[in-house]
C-alpha cells in the first residue's frame, strides 16, 4: 500500500533504518556488501604476519629505568590522545559516530604493531638485533597520527578493510620518510616526527581525489554530512601534549589560536554567528604549527604569533580553500584535515626554517645550509605522501574491496548491527 511505502521512506530519512529504493511498486534494501569475506581474513593475515616476524627476527627489548620513568608519562598522554582524542575529534557525523570511534581504535591497534616492526628494521638495527624500547613504542604511537589524519579525510567513504590496507601502506611510507630525513639528511628524530600531520593530510587528500563521487547530489551531501550538536561537543574533547621546554609555547599557541578561531568565525559569518566546525579545526591548528619550533622559541610572543597565524589560515582555508578543492579539483575532504593539519603543518615547517635562519646571525652560513635541508624535508614529505597516496588510492579502487556505494556514505548501519532497530522492524 502507498501508506506503507511512505512510512518506510520517512523512517529512512530520519536515519532509523537502512535507506530503501522504491521502484515499480517494490521495496529493496540498499545495504552495504558484507565484510565477512575480506575484513576478517585481512586482519587475521596481518596478525599472523606480525607474529611470525616477531618470532623469527632477532628482536631485543631494552629500556633503562631512567628512560622508562622519564618517558612513561608522555607515553600515557600520547596514547590517550591517539586512541580517544582523534576518535572523538572525528565523531561529529550524526549517523557515523560508532564507526568514527571504533575504526579509529582498529587503525591505531593495527598501525602500532606494524610501525614497531618497520621502525626496528629501518631505524633501530644495532649489533645484529632489532631493538624495541620505550622510545620506539612512543614513536610508534606518535606515527599513528598520520593514519588517523588520513582517515579523517576519507571518513565515511571507505570500508574498514580498505582503511586497514591503507594503514599498513601509509605507516611503511612514513617510516621510510623518517629514515631518509634522519639517516640521509641528518635531521634529529624529534623533528622528523613533526612532519606527520603534513604527511597524513596530503596522503589522505591524494586518496580522496581518486575516490571522488561526482554523482552525489548536494542535497545528499548536506543531509548526510550534517553534524549532530552532541557529536560536535564530543569532537571538541581532543587535546595536545608536548614535552617540558615546549609546554609553555604550545599552550601559548593553542590559546591564541582558540581566541582567533572565535574572532574570525564570527567575523566571517554574515549574521555574526559562531560555527562549531570552525572552532574545532582552528583551535588545534596552533598546536600543529608550533610543534616544529616549540623547543627553540625563547620568547612567548613568537609562539603567540604562530598561534594567531595558524588560527587565521586554518579558518580561512576551511571557508575558502576546502570548497575549491571539492568543486575544482574534486577532492572531498570529509573532516577538513587540510585546514586543520595540512596548512598549519606547512606553516609550522616554514616558520621553523625562518626561526633557524635568524637564531644566530654570526653562523648564518651554516644555518642557511641546515635551513636548505629542512626545505628539502618539506618537499620530500609532500612528494612521498602524495605519490604513495595516489598509488594506494589506485589499489583501493579495485572492485575486490567492494567499497561502499554513495548511498551508504556516512552511515553506521552499513557496517554495524543495530538489534533494537531490527526488533522494531
Amino acid at each position: 500500500p502507498s501508506w506503507y511505502r511512505r512510512v518506510f521512506a520517512q523512517a529512512a530519512l530520519w536515519g532509523h533504518i537502512v535507506p530503501w529504493t522504491f521502484s515499480r511498486g517494490t521495496m529493496a534494501p540498499r545495504s552495504a556488501p558484507s565484510l565477512r569475506g575480506r575484513l576478517p581474513w585481512l586482519l587475521l593475515c596481518t596478525e599472523v604476519i606480525c607474529v611470525l616476524i616477531f618470532a623469527f627476527l632477532p628482536f631485543e627489548t631494552t629500556s633503562s629505568e631512567d628512560a622508562y620513568i622519564t618517558l612513561y608519562a608522555p607515553f600515557q598522554d600520547v596514547t590517550v590522545m591517539m586512541f580517544f582524542g582523534f576518535g572523538f575529534l572525528f565523531a561529529f557525523f550524526r549517523r557515523y559516530g560508532f564507526s568514527s570511534i571504533a575504526f579509529n581504535l582498529l587503525l591505531a591497534a593495527v598501525g602500532i604493531q606494524w610501525v614497531l616492526i618497520m621502525d626496528a628494521i629501518m631505524l633501530r638495527y644495532q649489533s645484529g638485533a632489532l631493538v624495541i624500547n620505550i622510545m620506539s613504542v612512543l614513536t610508534a604511537v606518535m606515527s599513528i597520527v598520520t593514519v588517523l589524519i588520513s582517515a579523517g579525510a576519507l571518513l565515511g567513504k571507505l570500508n574498514p578493510a580498505q582503511l586497514v590496507f591503507m594503514t599498513i601502506i601509509e605507516v611503511t611510507a612514513f617510516t621510510l620518510n623518517r629514515w631518509i630525513i634522519t639517516h640521509i639528511l641528518k635531521i634529529a628524530n624529534h623533528i622528523c616526527m613533526m612532519y606527520g600531520p603534513i604527511f597524513g593530510a596530503y596522503f589522505g587528500l591524494a586518496i580522496s581525489w581518486l575516490h571522488h563521487q561526482p554523482i552525489l547530489h548536494k542535497e545528499i551531501k548536506k543531509e548526510k554530512a550534517t553534524s549532530e550538536p552532541i557529536s560536535e561537543l564530543f569532537s571538541m574533547l581532543e587535546n595536545t601534549q608536548d614535552k617540558r621546554s615546549a609546554v609553555f609555547n604550545t599552550y601559548y599557541a593553542l590559546s591564541v589560536s582558540a581566541v582567533t578561531a572565535f574572532s574570525v568565525s564570527a567575523m566571517s559569518n554574515k549574521r555574526g554567528k559562531l560555527n562549531k566546525t570552525h572552532i574545532r579545526n582552528a583551535t588545534l591548528a596552533g598546536g600543529v604549527t608550533v610543534s616544529f619550533s616549540a623547543y627553540m622559541i625563547k620568547v612567548p610572543w613568537i609562539a603567540m604569533l604562530l598561534g594567531l597565524l595558524a588560527g587565521m589560515i586554518s579558518l580561512l582555508g576551511f571557508k575558502s580553500i576546502q570548497g575549491c578543492l571539492n568543486s575544482v579539483f574534486h577532492i572531498h575532504d570529509t573532516s577538513g584535515v587540510h585546514s586543520t593539519f595540512g596548512l598549519p603543518g606547512v606553516l609550522g615547517a616554514i616558520a621553523h626554517v625562518v626561526l633557524l635562519l635568524t637564531a644566530d646571525w654570526n653562523q648564518f652560513t651554516s644555518l642557511a645550509y641546515q635551513a636548505l635541508v629542512l626545505v628539502g624535508c618539506i618537499g620530500l614529505t609532500l612528494f612521498l605522501s602524495i605519490g604513495v597516496g595516489v598509488i594506494t588510492g589506485l589499489f583501493l579502487k579495485i572492485k575486490l574491496w567492494k567499497a561502499p556505494q554513495e548511498w551508504n556514505y556516512f552511515n553506521d548501519q552499513a557496517f554495524w548491527e543495530f538489534p533494537h532497530l531490527a526488533h522494531k522492524l
